[in-house]
């Protein structure tokens, strides 16, 4: 064996434990697919502007010890993500909030708001909720699905809410007060620099490889190490022996326009079912760039299939009965440990990602595997 660890995938999970590992003084390699390092979160510098190459990635986080870990690589700014939806000709500001409510009914109050609300849910009457419609509504009630929740989710996920699981929306922010910020977490904001300069310095020192596909020699790559982290889809892991699982695509429109400020805001969310994207990117807003110019990404959301990238695993029932059965193999595979969204088809956020691959690092570490 030439090395104690070998990743597959660059992003923050792979690159967070190779870190770690190559700090304790194993020998790590990491491979990767694509032509740079860094897995979505990876940022391109146009025009001197950070662009987040695959969608909005804002860092927040409750947990103190993600935060100082992280702020070990980078510097970040105290960005507020507040963004704003847009519905066929009406502005919104999101999370939904007392902006929200009086831009849709012109209250004032918290008490005004609350009323028209607890009457639309009253007048649903929806006591068990069995579809993400039904669990909506009986939250936020009619107005505030219709506009703001039912066409954006139907275009993310490519189904009718009334088919989708409830869980997927267990709640909604509701806040009765004027705040448009969008997250609660104690700590939040922007990599000053991108996100890139922080996964360069995680994997400072350690072979790296790109443009190198895990699966077109497969065998070869799991007999150069004692242990293979595996960030890639469980189920391409197992040829799909099972099935393939599903997931959600997104396909992204970079444009460089020669003006400094195109929309006024980071992020515009597409609430219109018949807008086929579901929210533009100004990215210069992310770390309050100078500049002539601005770089403004279009997201549109689509269906999976082979050869595409995989980046929303769809977590209903149908698709965790097949996780059940590759997670069964993965348990048998005591040289390879998957990790983070795609490894085990499960939604994680940037800081839950770190924790995830600190806790793993630990865990290798204390169990005395390694050599």
């Amino acid at each position: 064996m030439e090395y104690d660890y070998l990743v597959v995938g660059s992003g923050l999970f792979g690159s967070v434990f190779a870190h770690e590992m190559n700090k304790n003084g194993k020998k790590v390699m990491v491979i990767e697919k694509r032509n740079h390092f860094g897995g979505n979160v990876y940022t391109e510098e146009i025009s001197k502007i950070n662009v987040h190459k695959y969608g909005a990635h804002i860092f927040h986080t409750d947990n103190k010890d993600v935060w100082d870990y992280i702020l070990k690589f980078a510097e970040f700014n105290r960005y507020t993500n507040s963004p704003v939806a847009i519905y066929k000709d009406e502005l919104y500001n999101l999370p939904f909030n007392m902006n929200t409510f009086y831009q849709m009914w012109g209250v004032k109050t918290p008490t005004e708001a609350k009323k028209i609300i607890e009457s639309q849910k009253k007048e649903a009457n929806i006591k068990d909720p069995k579809n993400l419609e039904e669990q909506a509504i009986s939250l936020v009630g009619k107005d505030i699905y219709e506009k703001l929740v039912k066409g954006y989710t139907e275009k993310q996920w490519g189904k009718k809410c009334s088919e989708l699981p409830s869980f997927i929306i267990k709640r909604l922010p509701v806040r009765f007060a004027f705040d448009n910020n969008y997250f609660n977490d104690k700590y939040q904001g922007i990599p000053i620099g991108g996100y890139t300069k922080i996964v360069e310095k995680l994997l400072d020192g350690i072979e790296v490889k790109l443009n190198t596909d895990f699966f077109k020699d497969k065998e070869k790559w799991e007999k150069i190490a004692d242990k293979v982290i595996f960030t890639g889809m469980i189920d391409q892991y197992f040829d799909y022996c099972f099935g393939e699982l599903e997931y959600r695509s997104l396909k992204f429109e970079h444009k460089i326009h020669d003006i400094p400020n195109y929309q006024g805001n980071a992020v515009l969310n597409y609430t219109d079912k018949d807008v086929p994207y579901t929210r533009t990117i100004e990215h210069k807003h992310f770390e309050g760039i100078k500049s002539e110019k601005t770089v403004v990404t279009t997201e549109y959301p689509m269906s999976w299939k082979k050869g595409k990238e995989a980046y929303y695993p769809v977590n209903d029932e149908k698709n965790m009965k097949i996780l059940r059965k590759y997670e069964k193999l993965a348990e048998n595979k005591k040289n390879v440990i998957f990790g983070g969204r795609l490894g085990r088809y499960k939604y994680y956020d940037m800081w839950e990602t770190i924790a995830e691959s600190m806790k793993l690092a630990v865990d290798e570490v204390q169990r005395g595997t390694i050599r």
